[in-house]
């Protein structure tokens, strides 16, 4: 069976961090791009980060650049998210997605491009 499970979400004070992990099942992570977004209450999902098969292109919305690194550990399957210096408005869900494809490119903020999404993880930032 096919499938992505994120970890590591949880509630944080601002300036904190988290480390999200992304493993996946039923496939070799290692062949594909694979993507974070995250969506808050009453808004759209939205890019964090993506990662290329090969590591040769790692991409980041501006909003996190900077805060958020993106790794990949292939023996373990997984795709991690490290998040520093977080914000109230890095609260949402997070998720990782498959692209089907194994490289970022210049789409990759668009959803559409990813074919598996995991069930989500909740990050929430607050005092």
């Amino acid at each position: 069976q096919l499938q992505l499970v994120e970890s590591g979400g949880g509630l944080v004070q601002p300036g904190g961090s988290l480390r999200l992990s992304c493993a996946a099942s039923g496939f070799t992570l290692e062949n594909y791009a694979i993507g974070w977004f995250r969506q808050a209450p009453g808004k759209e999902r939205e890019g964090v980060s993506c990662v290329s098969s090969s590591d040769s292109s790692i991409r980041y919305a501006d909003f996190v650049k900077g805060r958020f690194t993106i790794s990949r550990d292939n023996a373990k399957n997984t795709v991690y998210l490290q998040m520093n210096s977080l914000k109230p408005e890095d609260t949402a869900v997070y998720y990782c997605a498959r692209m089907e494809s194994w490289a970022c490119g210049s789409r990759w903020v668009d959803r559409h491009m990813y074919g598996l999404w995991g069930q989500g993880t909740q990050v929430t930032v607050s005092s």
